[in-house]
Formats: C-alpha cells, sequence, structure tokens
C-alpha cells in the first residue's frame, strides 16, 4: 500500500540527463465545454504547436470535471473521438464525428451515454486502459482516484463490472498511465508531499509500488504521458493553480534509477478544468514505460 510505502527514507538517485526527440498530443476541456488540442514537441526548452480550439459546447458550461484519455479513429469523412468524462456527478461515454479534418461536428453525432452515477468531489483522477494484442483489445479497465482508495473495473460490452477496491492512496495527488501489458498497467503518481512513485496494478494481487523520487513533484495536478522511444514516456506536468506546464523525459522506470531529463516550461499558459492524452486508436499501440 502506498501509506506504507511513504513511510520509506529518502531517494538518494537525483534526476539525469538525457535526450529524447518525440512528442506528445494533449487534450483539454475548458470551463465552457470546449475542446482543446495541444501538440508538444521534446526540445529543450520545449516548443509548442499552435493551440487548436475543437468542438466548441460540446458539454454543458461548468460541468466537465475529469476525463479520460481522448482516443481518435481516422474514418472515410473525417474523425471519430471517443473518451469517457464526468459532467457534474455522472459518468458518460461521449463521442462524436468530425466534419473531415475539421473540428465541426457532424450533425447527430455528438453523443453522451451515461455510464452511471455517483462521481462526486471526492473522485480526483481517471482514466481508462485498452490493451491491444495486435489490432484487438483484449482487455479493458477503467481506474479513478477516489479519496484515500483507488478503484479499477472491468470494461465489457456488458458495462461496467468487477470492480476492485485497493485502499492506501489517499496521499496521491493525481497520476499518469504509463504502461500497458496483458497482466497489469502502471501509473506514474505523485503526492500532496511532493513525492513521485510508479504504481502496477496486476489483474490479481495487491498492487505494487515503487518509489522513483522524494520531493519537488507536489505541484502538479495534472499528469499526461505518451510514447517517447520504446521504453519511456513523454511526461507533461500541469500546474493547474498557476497554468505553469513542465515536460519530462522519463526512461524506462526502475525505481530510484528512473532517468528523469527536465526540457523546461512549456511556452504557454494552462487554464483548462481536465488535461488528458489524444492518442490515434487506430494506432494499436501500449504505453511500456514499465
Amino acid at each position: 500500500m502506498l501509506g506504507a510505502a511513504l513511510t520509506q527514507g529518502p531517494a538518494t538517485a537525483a534526476p539525469s540527463a538525457t535526450t529524447a526527440y518525440c512528442g506528445i498530443g494533449v487534450a483539454s476541456v475548458t470551463p465552457g465545454g470546449d475542446h482543446i488540442f495541444r501538440g508538444i514537441t521534446a526540445t529543450t526548452p520545449p516548443t509548442a504547436s499552435t493551440t487548436t480550439l475543437g468542438p466548441k459546447n460540446l458539454y454543458p458550461d461548468g460541468k466537465a470535471r475529469l476525463a479520460g484519455g481522448l482516443a481518435v479513429t481516422q474514418i472515410p469523412d473525417g474523425l471519430k473521438r471517443r473518451q469517457y468524462v464526468v459532467l457534474g456527478t455522472d459518468m458518460y461515454l461521449s463521442s462524436y464525428q468530425t466534419k473531415g479534418y475539421t473540428d465541426d461536428v457532424v450533425p447527430g453525432t455528438a453523443l453522451l451515454t451515461k455510464v452511471g452515477g455517483g462521481w462526486g468531489s471526492d473522485f480526483r483522477y481517471f482514466e481508462e486502459s485498452r490493451y491491444y494484442s495486435g489490432t484487438t483489445v483484449v482487455r479493458n479497465n477503467a481506474y479513478a482516484l477516489q479519496s484515500g482508495q483507488l478503484n479499477r473495473w472491468t470494461i465489457t460490452s456488458a458495462g461496467w463490472g468487477s470492480k476492485q477496491v485497493y485502499t492506501g492512496y489517499s496521499a496521491v495527488k493525481t497520476m499518469a498511465l504509463i504502461s500497458q501489458t496483458k497482466t497489469y498497467d502502471t501509473f506514474l503518481a505523485n503526492t500532496y508531499g511532493g513525492a513521485l512513485y510508479t504504481i502496477r496494478i496486476p489483474l490479481s494481487g495487491a498492487p505494487i509500488v515503487t518509489k522513483v523520487r522524494t520531493s519537488t513533484w507536489q505541484g502538479f495536478e495534472s499528469l499526461v504521458a505518451a510514447d517517447c522511444g520504446t521504453q519511456g514516456v513523454l511526461l507533461l506536468g500541469v500546474d493547474q493553480d498557476t497554468g505553469a506546464p513542465f515536460l519530462y523525459a522519463v526512461g524506462h522506470a526502475n525505481g530510484t534509477a528512473t532517468v528523469i531529463n527536465g526540457l523546461g516550461r512549456v511556452p504557454r499558459t494552462y487554464a483548462d478544468v481536465a488535461y488528458f492524452r489524444n492518442y490515434g486508436a487506430a494506432d494499436y499501440d501500449n504505453l511500456f514505460g514499465e
């Protein structure tokens, strides 16, 4: 349990310098319910593409609170996007299609399918993990950080089920999915006290919590990760109190020996409600950061 892990002594490893040339697609929801898209390149300092405003008024004003990764699929006449999103206290599966490669929504394609209620302010993180074998989704799980516990569901055509609850996570502030395999998912999590941990959640058995850093990570309310190379991730941390985003190249997770290269502040100010990865669903790629 993370509560036990937090009693360990300070780490001795310091961040090491590496180079990584890759990029991350980050999407977000504004207070007005609009989608926004950003591209960031892992130069030093980071470079950012022009911010693109997606569909406006996709969700009701002031209702969006949490959102999982935005999966994008190319279709003959444009793009199809889907994600889970919390509006008020209800969880929905959201999807829409665009006209060509614009961000105009095809009339009648914006759908909100309610999953369930009870998603109050005690929930502070959500993500969906779809593990691919070839082009087939063989495992689909949802994760939510709720007060001092971490919840996991299995998603099938029949809905959400097989809920697992893991306690001892009250110190965790937020997380980012960094690794997906047939038998486990791994998250990188920061704490209110500034520590950084990996949390590996196997299909059976208790999560495995491993210390990565002991301090300086407390400022981020949002973490978003994307592939960087074959065995690492590019990590964006957003300080939502100041709007400051920072980029890191993170090597394959290996406890305190994990290489983390701070690339610097992204030259933008972020002022949105929820940030999430924007990824190609038809690429059939799995994250492999641990």
